[in-house]
């Protein structure tokens, strides 16, 4: 390690990167040092390096900040732990550096008094900037780029005949909308001519005739919908649960105070404490009594419920009978508003047919101008195709002779230019660098080593994963243990709860049913009066037969029917020619 040290110039220190280099130097120096009389002060080192006067010598604090015992002892030393073992920083760096810690404290103080008694340099004169000319590089002659290929142009071809048509999508559509709309209609129509049958009253029976003697007969009680059952599904108690641990240890917790409260329990008992036999007694009968009074207080809910269904019966009868009244009335006003409608829609009828012919005469007209129309623009589409081609044509000539040419121009330059040369380095993996540092080895040597270090790793992660999984089976049997033991209390606490609710059955089985009062022997007598009552109404109400339809009506009815299904012929037809509006406007003009 005693080796001459460079000479560097102040000049030279001044720079940032020099100065690392030099702190770099003397830090593996003294630290890769084996004696302590080999310290790199000795031979020199710093003292034929010293800063300019002035300046701080960046070797003196350094080693002032290195060899400080509060550093060494503190953050220095659990940085250096993080990279290597605690026992080798300190048996190889750290107590070296504490015994050496005096004699580098002398160095410091010497290197200190030779810059203090170092004459300062006479001031040298800054040099005068000299300028030089301005030489401009030659510029290099422009590459000729590479011409690109002209496409060749794809013959045009002829304009379809779908151009001057219509799509087939769109006359499917419209073909469509008219049937949805003729059909739409023909169901409106149908809607309106028998609106009124279901005005006329009929019997739940069989049509009377018109020759027919009108019979009373009695109204049938409006039929009631049975509603669905409800599907209730039984909660399957048996199906698995899987438990987590916190869960296993929770019920498990449970179980045990409620062993401990039962032990105590007994341990009173058995230490001549009363029991709450007498207590609970009084306890059962108290609750029969009251579910006695519940069941009688529910049934009298239900009677009354049922009294006032009785009562909502004998209101709704009587609303039907207002009804009946009403709807003859209606009858009679719809007919007469019935009769004038036809009127009405007869003079409509006879305006639209004479608007009808007006619209076919200008539609003729529309047809014959739009074919006219059509054979122009085919013609000067052709005349446009033409001239089109020629163009064309005449490019493509044009671009393949100016592409040829700088095909032929572009060969002549390429070969007159050189090939490159491959240049390579050849790598010895097995050669040291040879850089002079301790330590140093091949890249080869760097791969086994490392190898070394990875396999050393995966043993180490191996027998960790060992241990790991050991830990887990014992947990994981513990937890069964602990499983079993809950099963066991559970199924026992099962057959105690069942027990429970066997006596409590029994006990209700014996109660008996609740005994009648007052209240529920009056309700039920006054639902029997409103059911009597119902049915005597209901005996002697009549439905009356229903009414002949008079042939007057049914002939408006009739002539009715044939004014709207022309109509709607007209409306189709209308709809088929689209070309009405525009011939409309042309009148117009």
């Amino acid at each position: 390690m005693e080796v001459a040290a460079p000479s560097l110039g102040s000049s030279r220190l001044e720079r940032p990167h020099l100065v690392h280099t030099l702190l770099s130097v003397l830090k593996f120096l003294k630290l890769l040092s084996k004696r302590p009389t080999s310290h790199p002060l000795r031979c020199g080192f710093l003292l034929e390096s010293p800063p300019p006067p002035g300046a701080v010598c960046p070797q003196m604090e350094f080693l002032g900040f290195l060899f400080n015992p509060l550093n060494l002892g503190s953050w220095i030393k659990d940085e250096w732990s993080l990279v290597y073992e605690t026992s080798h920083v300190k048996e190889n760096w750290i107590d070296p550096l504490m015994r050496w810690q005096p004699e580098v404290q002398e160095l410091i103080d010497q290197l200190q008094g030779e810059l203090t008694s170092q004459p300062s340099p006479p001031k040298s004169k800054a040099k005068v900037t000299e300028p030089k000319e301005f030489s401009l590089t030659t510029p290099r002659p422009r590459a000729i780029p590479v011409p690109e290929l002209v496409p060749k142009v794809a013959e045009t071809r002829p304009v379809p005949r779908s151009t001057y048509q219509p799509p087939k999508e769109q006359r499917l559509l419209e073909m469509t909308k008219r049937y949805n709309r003729w059909k739409a209609e023909e169901l409106l129509l149908q809607a309106n001519i028998e609106e009124l049958r279901c005005a006329v009253p009929r019997s739940r029976g069989e049509p009377q005739l018109q020759d027919s003697k009108k019979k009373p007969r009695l109204r049938l009680p409006p039929r009631i919908l049975k509603a669905q059952k409800l599907t209730f599904y039984t909660p399957n108690d048996n199906a698995p649960v899987k438990l987590n641990t916190a869960a296993i240890l929770r019920e498990r917790a449970l179980y045990q105070r409620q062993v401990e409260k039962e032990l105590q329990r007994v341990d009173r008992l058995v230490d001549g404490a009363g029991d709450f036999s007498e207590f609970l007694e009084w306890q059962r009968r108290m609750q029969a009594k009251d579910r006695e009074e519940q069941l009688a207080a529910g049934e009298v809910r239900r009677l009354r419920g049922k009294l006032s269904h009785e009562e909502a019966a004998l209101a709704r009868q009587q609303v039907a009978q207002e009804k009946r009244r009403t709807a003859e009335l209606k009858k009679e006003e719809t007919a007469e508003l019935m009769q004038r409608c036809a009127e009405r829609r007869l003079q409509e009828e006879k305006s639209m047919k004479e608007l009808v012919e007006q619209v076919l005469e200008t539609q003729k007209n529309v047809k014959v101008a739009q074919t006219e129309l059509r054979k122009g623009r085919r013609r000067i589409a052709q005349e446009v195709m033409e001239e089109n081609r020629e163009l064309l044509q005449r490019s493509a000539e044009a671009a393949k002779e100016e592409q040829k040419r700088r095909c032929d121009l572009v060969s002549q330059l390429r070969a007159l230019e050189s090939q490159p040369t491959r240049r390579g380095k050849l790598v010895d993996l097995t050669q040291i660098p040879g850089h002079g540092l301790e330590g140093e080895m091949s890249v080869v040597e760097l791969r086994e080593r490392l190898a070394l270090l990875k396999e050393t790793r995966r043993r180490q992660e191996e027998e960790r994963r060992d241990q790991i999984i050991q830990g887990k089976r014992a947990k994981s049997q513990e937890l069964r243990d602990t499983l079993e033991q809950v099963a066991l209390c559970r199924a026992a606490m099962g057959r105690s709860a069942a027990l429970r609710w066997e006596e409590k059955k029994a006990r209700w089985a014996a109660a008996g049913a609740p005994s009648q009062d007052e209240r529920v022997l009056e309700l039920q007598r006054r639902i029997q009066e409103k059911a009597a009552e119902r049915r005597a109404r209901a005996a002697s109400g009549h439905v009356p037969a229903p009414r002949a339809v008079r042939p007057k009506q049914r002939a408006q009815l009739e002539a009715q029917r044939r004014l709207e299904l022309e109509r709607s012929r007209e409306r189709w037809l209308r709809a088929q020619q689209p070309g009405c509006e525009p011939a409309r406007r042309l009148g117009a003009a």
